[in-house]
């Protein structure tokens, strides 16, 4: 049992991997832009907008402070343990074993599983902008079998998934539905991360420079066709003009949406490796491509529902080209310069998340709790050879048979999930010794700062929201139940945060990632949580029959007992 809770302390240089340490702190930046801009602002920023209307920008506000708050705890542990894993290792080192395959566990479905559904996004671009200039891909081999199968038998108005289940041809009794695009593409950018790192970041810097570009073309055309009046949309709940028509619980429904928006910087730790001087480029690198991405991201927000009215996005997949299609601003050249941009886009985040899962098995394995086929770099390419190729595999085969919208939620509460740990187990780090030259997570003594802004902020929102608090106890609401209890929860866990610090003084940055992340959290439905419990059970078979009998701490301990 100690055995499980016992951390492993790690060193500079412990680790002679044979990764090349060629990404500066720009090459950083540039990946943390590719990973963070890509699927959730070309694709799930409609539907976000749909759900939570003008207001959703409040949203994005939150994420960004939570994820900021995030960064600077990736930002600590990346400058004290500069080795692959990400949250896995520091999870090794603050909390211990069980905990460290736990949060690799979240990694391994954040990383894959968000590929899965970058993977869709790509085809979706492409399959349409193939389609504009002529070339026309059959519904059936652009969308997956069980999107299809939905679409149909649920009477859904969407033309194309509803074609591609009635001319599918059949193979016996199986209809043939498959999304090719999303299988090229996933075969493509894993050889390109089998070939070298090298190769990637030179490939990467090129497209970042060319989406970066679209976007602020984006933003600069849009300013010209925006209406104020559509930030204020009358409301579905009053009657009267709001920036939030939905309410704050339609704003905090399009949590996952939002939230996947900012998955991709946390996938920049797992390069520590292979950075120069990890401990002062990585944290600079993570922080300034964060607040780069949050700048746009409320701009490019703005400039979405001050275009468009927010109704008009349900179901729209490609939302930067809707808005300047016919109907709309009627800009043809944008609408297809922004379809060629968004397959660029979501390119760059397919390399970075590609390139982040097998550094993760790498590292796992390194320590004992994967195979050791996983950790066999290739003797040429210098790249985690084995784990990239069963990356390939373990994002490809899903396409097969899994949709959209599952792989989103279930992607961003095992993010989320993998974040609360971070921020946490930077509260349980010891003082260090401040360097020259590296990344020192400034601490702000918590003991009365954050019960005040806690206790202020609910009062607050008492102020302005009475009835919620009222209510906070009917949990049996069709609408709104799910979310009081999570809420209950959230204040509950605060309050004793608040107590904690009183007593232990808690560093006041980790504070308030930790409770950031705890809030994201309320906006995640019983039907996330059971499939992350799920995958989490799946998780502890695999630590228990392998895991825990081929750790090499474990061996380490059995030894010294020895």
């Amino acid at each position: 049992m100690n055995q499980l809770f016992r951390r492993k302390m790690y060193k500079e240089n412990e680790h002679s991997s044979g990764l090349l340490r060629v990404l500066g702190v720009w090459d950083i930046v540039f990946f943390g832009i590719a990973a963070i801009i890509g699927a959730g602002s070309f694709s799930s920023l409609g539907e976000a907008v749909f759900r939570g209307g003008p207001g959703v920008i409040v949203l994005y506000i939150i994420c960004g402070f939570a994820c900021g708050f995030t960064a600077l705890c990736y930002a600590e542990f990346a400058s004290r343990i500069p080795t692959a894993g990400s949250a896995y290792t520091y999870a090794y080192a603050s909390f211990g074993e069980i905990i460290a395959w736990i949060i690799g566990w979240a990694l391994i479905m954040e990383y894959s599983f968000g590929n899965i559904y970058v993977a869709f996004s790509w085809s979706d671009y492409f399959t349409s902008f193939m389609g504009r200039i002529g070339i026309h891909i059959p519904d059936f081999l652009s969308t997956s079998y069980p999107e299809a199968k939905k679409a149909f038998f649920g009477g859904s108005e969407n033309k194309s998934l509803v074609n591609a289940w009635t001319s599918a041809p059949l193979i016996g009794n199986f209809k043939l539905i498959l999304d090719v695009p999303a299988l090229v593409i996933n075969g493509l950018i894993t050889w390109l991360c089998y070939v070298g790192v090298k190769e990637s970041k030179n490939f990467n810097n090129i497209f970042v420079i060319l989406k970066l570009f679209i976007i602020l073309l984006v933003i600069a055309v849009g300013i010209g066709y925006l209406n104020t009046d559509n930030w204020f949309p009358t409301s579905t709940l009053t009657g009267e003009q709001s920036f939030m028509p939905n309410g704050f619980t339609g704003v905090m429904s399009a949590v996952s949406g939002v939230f996947f928006a900012y998955i991709g910087f946390d996938a920049l730790s797992v390069l520590s490796e292979e950075t120069k001087d990890p401990q002062k480029n990585l944290p600079r690198g993570m922080i300034i491509s964060l607040v780069l991405c949050t700048v746009i991201y409320i701009i490019l927000t703005l400039v979405l529902t001050g275009m468009v009215d927010y109704r008009k996005f349900e179901g729209v997949g490609d939302p930067l080209a809707f808005i300047f299609e016919k109907s709309n601003a009627n800009v043809a050249w944008m609408e297809f310069t922004v379809s060629l941009a968004a397959i660029v886009a979501i390119t760059t985040v397919l390399l970075v998340f590609q390139m982040g899962q097998p550094r993760i098995w790498y590292a796992m394995s390194r320590d004992g709790l994967m195979p050791k086929k996983f950790m066999t770099i290739h003797p040429k390419h210098k790249t985690p050879s084995y784990a990239t190729i069963v990356t390939g595999i373990v994002v490809g085969v899903p396409i097969l048979f899994t949709d959209k919208s599952f792989i989103l939620d279930f992607t961003s509460i095992g993010t989320i999930f993998a974040f609360v740990l971070v921020c946490g187990g930077v509260l349980l780090l010891p003082a260090k010794e401040k360097l020259k030259g590296r990344f020192h997570l400034p601490y702000i003594n918590s003991k009365f700062i954050f019960p005040i802004l806690f206790l202020g902020s609910l009062a607050l929102f008492y102020w302005f929201q009475p009835d919620f608090f009222h209510n906070l106890m009917d949990w049996h609401h069709p609408t709104e139940g799910e979310f009081r209890i999570s809420m209950f929860f959230f204040i509950l866990i605060n309050l004793g945060l608040c107590v904690l610090t009183l007593i232990k003084n808690l560093s006041l940055i980790p504070l308030m990632g930790l409770s950031s992340c705890l809030y994201l959290l309320t906006g995640m439905s019983h039907n996330n949580w059971f499939w992350f419990l799920v995958w989490f059970a799946i998780g502890m078979v695999i630590y228990f029959s392998y895991g825990y009998k081929h750790s090499k701490l474990n061996n380490d301990l059995n030894g010294d007992l020895n």
